[in-house]
C-alpha cells in the first residue's frame, strides 16, 4: 500500500519502517476500497505514522478515546513549539479524527458505554413482544420504544414505580411534552402507543389497574391530520426537472420516480440494495420499513430506464450493497435528510404548492392520483404496502378537485 502513495525511497522506507506497519497497512486498505481520493489516503498515512510512533507502547490494546486526546494535545503542543503549526486546534484534531478511526477498525478503541436505566430490561422485553409477538419493523419497533423508555425515564425521576403509575401521572408526562412543543398529532401518537404499552404492562403484572382506556388523546380537528402532497400535474413537472446529464441527475431521477411511481417511503428507497432488482423477470423486490415483509413491484419502462442509466453512469464504483449511495468518497449509503433535500429543493425551484415538501409528499400524491383514478381501497392499499385499510381510507377523504385534469392512469408514464 505505501508503494502506490510514496514514490521516494526514503519517504517510503520512512513509513515501511515505522511502528505498525502492517497494522497502517490494513487501515489504508479498506479506506481505498471505499473509495477514498489519494490526497486523504497520503493525509491519513502521514497522521498515521505520527500515531503509532506516539502510541506504540500502548497499541496493540485497548486504549480509550480521553487518552487519545491526551496524545493528541501532546502532538499538537509539539507542531507549535516547532513552528509547524499557528494554533493546536487542528493538529489535535486531525490527530484525534484519523486515531480513533484507525483504533476503531483494529477493535482497539474502548467502548465505553453508561450503564443502562433501570427499565431497559422492561422496555427490551416490549421490543421484543412487538417484534416477534406482533410482527412488527425494526423501525416501527423503535418509534413504539422510545415511547415507552421515555414515559419509564420520566416516572423514574419522578421517584414513582411503574406499579404505583395513575392516569393523573399520564397526563402530568404529556403536558410535559406539550410544554416542549410537541404537536397535537404528536401527542395523538403518543397517546396511542403508550394505551398499547399500558395493555402490555397490565397483562404482564406490571401495573395493578389496566390504564389503556384512560390514556387522554388531544383533541385533532377535522382535515388536521389529512396528507399534505402536490397535485399530480406537478409530480409530474418535478420528474421531468429531475431530468439531466450529470451523475447527480441520474440519481436523483431514479429516486424520484421510485417515490412517485411506486409510493416507496424515502427509508425504502434508500435502503433498496442491488439484489433487489431482478433485471430477467423486470421485477422491483422492496422492503416495507413498518411491517418489514418484502413486496414485489413490476418495473415500469420509466423506472427501470432510469435506473439502468443510473446503475451505467451515474453510480461509482464500490463495494456497497446499497443502489443508491453518496457521490464523493467515502461511498456510504444517502442520509435520511439526502432526498428530503432533493424534494425540497426542486419544489421551491419549480414554485410547486404543497403543505408538505419532502418525498412523503410524493406518496401522499401518488395515492391520492391512484384513488382518484379508480382504484379500489384494498388495491391502493397493496400499492402502498399498508396492513390495514384504514391506513388507506384518510387519501379518500382527501380533497381531489386539483387532481381533474389527471386524463389517464398511467404511472408509468411520467416523464
Amino acid at each position: 500500500m505505501f508503494k502506490t502513495l510514496f514514490q521516494y525511497p526514503r519517504v517510503l522506507s520512512r513509513h515501511a519502517d515505522a511502528p505498525l506497519a502492517h497494522k497502517r497497512k490494513s487501515f489504508l486498505k479498506h479506506l481505498a476500497s471505499r473509495g477514498t481520493p489519494r490526497s486523504t489516503l497520503l493525509r491519513y498515512a502521514r497522521q498515521l505514522r505520527v500515531i503509532a510512533g506516539m502510541l506504540e507502547s500502548r497499541l496493540p490494546g485497548s486504549i480509550s478515546k480521553e487518552e487519545i486526546v491526551g496524545f493528541a494535545q501532546r502532538w499538537a503542543n509539539g507542531q507549535r513549539r516547532r513552528g509547524r503549526a499557528k494554533g493546536r486546534r487542528w493538529s489535535k484534531g486531525h490527530f484525534v479524527q484519523v486515531a480513533n478511526a484507525w483504533c476503531a477498525f483494529m477493535g482497539w478503541l474502548k467502548q465505553e458505554k453508561p450503564p443502562p436505566p433501570a427499565f431497559c430490561a422492561r422496555v427490551d422485553a416490549w421490543a421484543r413482544f412487538l417484534s416477534e409477538e406482533e410482527g412488527l419493523s425494526a423501525r416501527t419497533v423503535a418509534n413504539y420504544r422510545w415511547w415507552a423508555a421515555a414515559f419509564l425515564g420520566w416516572i423514574q425521576e419522578q421517584e414513582v414505580p411503574l406499579r404505583r403509575v395513575t392516569l393523573l401521572g399520564v397526563d402530568e408526562f404529556m403536558e410535559r411534552l406539550s410544554a416542549r412543543g410537541l404537536s397535537r398529532v404528536s401527542l395523538a401518537t403518543g397517546a396511542k402507543r403508550l394505551r398499547r404499552f399500558f395493555r402490555y404492562t397490565y397483562q404482564r403484572g406490571w401495573c395493578r389497574r389496566d390504564l389503556e382506556p384512560g390514556v387522554l388523546s388531544p383533541r385533532l380537528y377535522r382535515q388536521e391530520t389529512l396528507p399534505g402532497s402536490p397535485a399530480w400535474p406537478d409530480v409530474k413537472r418535478l420528474i421531468a426537472a429531475s431530468e439531466g446529464p450529470g451523475v447527480c441527475h441520474l440519481r436523483n431521477r431514479a429516486m424520484l420516480l421510485l417515490v412517485a411511481v411506486y409510493g416507496l417511503r424515502s427509508g425504502e428507497v434508500r435502503g433498496l440494495s442491488l439484489a433487489d432488482l431482478d433485471w430477467q423477470r423486470r421485477i422491483l423486490r422492496v422492503r416495507r420499513s413498518k411491517t418489514a415483509r418484502v413486496q414485489e413491484y413490476p418495473l415500469s419502462q420509466a423506472t427501470g430506464q432510469a435506473l439502468r442509466r443510473y446503475l451505467k453512469e451515474g453510480r461509482p464504483e464500490c463495494s456497497r450493497g446499497e443502489i443508491f449511495v453518496t457521490l464523493q468518497a467515502p461511498f456510504r449509503p444517502l442520509s435520511a435528510g439526502a432526498l428530503y433535500a432533493v424534494t425540497c429543493s426542486l419544489m421551491e425551484r419549480l414554485q410547486i404548492a404543497s403543505p408538505k415538501r419532502g418525498p412523503h409528499a410524493l406518496r401522499h400524491a401518488c395515492a391520492s392520483h391512484l384513488l382518484n383514478s379508480g382504484l379500489p381501497l384494498k388495491e391502493v392499499g397493496d400499492h402502498l404496502g399498508h396492513r390495514h385499510l384504514g391506513s388507506t381510507q384518510i387519501y379518500a377523504k382527501v380533497d381531489l378537485a386539483g387532481l381533474r385534469a389527471v386524463a389517464a392512469f398511467d404511472l408509468g408514464g411520467v416523464q
